[in-house]
């Protein structure tokens, strides 16, 4: 009997996403909402690294993180928009076995890194306001490479934790995947070995990293309101909260959907739910997350005028 589930594990080749939907005329209306997503997220991610970039003005710590804000929403959608619009026009969409694992990887790799920058970000504001007289040597260059170091290893690892368990997965069975991409919950539910170990080292390192940068952030933002609340001007009070609005709107969306699908438990929302609230904070917020920096940061909108401006000029 193992010699024939490790004959089939190693014979397994391919998994089949099944996609969002069967039906024909909502994959072309979807396929053409997500492209356009998918290219204003381009878009704006990479304008807003190289406006960061070329603006000395936004030559500052939290700019500095928000431009690997944006490379990390970049690689996040890219490791399972494209792949979706390719569901939308075939019949039968299939991924390799070694391709699963390297979008797996991906997903989580910039998906954790997110997390770490949010809480990165968190911090900078925390010292920005709170400790304003020691923030050049707090948030000094060295310090601000060390905390994004920090973000890309914790991802790594994290990556690790998930990969490793799902090379450890045997799969006998069907190969339909019930989700647009390769989602380790539906992988583990496909699999026809002891997960005991398998499904819980990953629930264990996804949600250690959540809960510490959730609390990194909660942390940061309670000693950023008592400082405000203390704050005699009314304008001081509106400037300091203004530095903080776009970023406390990214987090808000980012935790709230992966709240949704990682801490809530499985039997309180279906299937077809998981996958609509996936598409949100895969593939809706990496696009929000340029929009709310430029549109609610005078900094950034007047950056980008200048720039504009000169090239007008020139």
């Amino acid at each position: 009997m193992d010699s024939l589930v490790f004959r089939n594990h190693t014979s397994l080749t391919e998994f089949i996403l099944l996609g969002l939907t069967h039906d024909p005329v909502l994959r072309v209306f979807l396929f053409i909402i997500i492209l356009c997503i998918y290219l204003v997220t381009i878009c704006g991610n990479l304008c807003t690294i190289l406006l960061i970039r070329v603006s000395t003005q936004l030559h500052h710590p939290m700019y500095f993180f928000l431009s690997h804000l944006a490379f990390a929403d970049m690689g996040y959608s890219s490791s399972v928009t494209p792949n979706m619009l390719v569901n939308f026009v075939v019949e039968r969409n299939t991924i390799s076995y070694l391709g699963c694992a390297i979008q797996l990887g991906s997903v989580v790799f910039f998906g954790s890194s997110e997390c770490f920058l949010l809480a990165s970000m968190a911090y900078d504001r925390f010292m920005a306001i709170c400790n304003p007289l020691l923030y050049s040597t707090k948030m000094s260059t060295r310090v601000c490479v060390l905390l994004v170091l920090v973000a890309y290893l914790g991802g790594f690892l994290n990556t690790c934790s998930f990969n490793l368990c799902f090379y450890s997965l045997f799969f006998c069975g069907t190969n339909k995947i019930n989700h647009f991409f390769c989602d380790f919950a539906p992988l583990v539910e496909l699999s026809c070995s002891d997960v005991s170990v398998s499904a819980v080292v990953p629930s264990f390192t996804a949600g250690a990293i959540i809960v510490i940068t959730l609390i990194v952030i909660a942390v940061s933002y309670s000693y950023i309101l008592i400082t405000i609340l203390k704050m005699r001007s009314t304008e001081g009070r509106h400037k300091a909260f203004s530095t903080c609005t776009s970023h406390l709107t990214a987090v808000t969306l980012f935790y709230g959907t992966i709240t949704f699908i990682y801490v809530l438990p499985k039997s309180s929302y279906s299937t077809d739910q998981n996958k609509v609230i996936s598409v949100f904070y895969m593939v809706v917020i990496p696009m929000l997350n340029p929009l709310i920096y430029s549109l609610r940061n005078n900094e950034i909108k007047g950056a980008l005028k200048r720039e504009l401006g000169r090239k007008i000029v020139s």
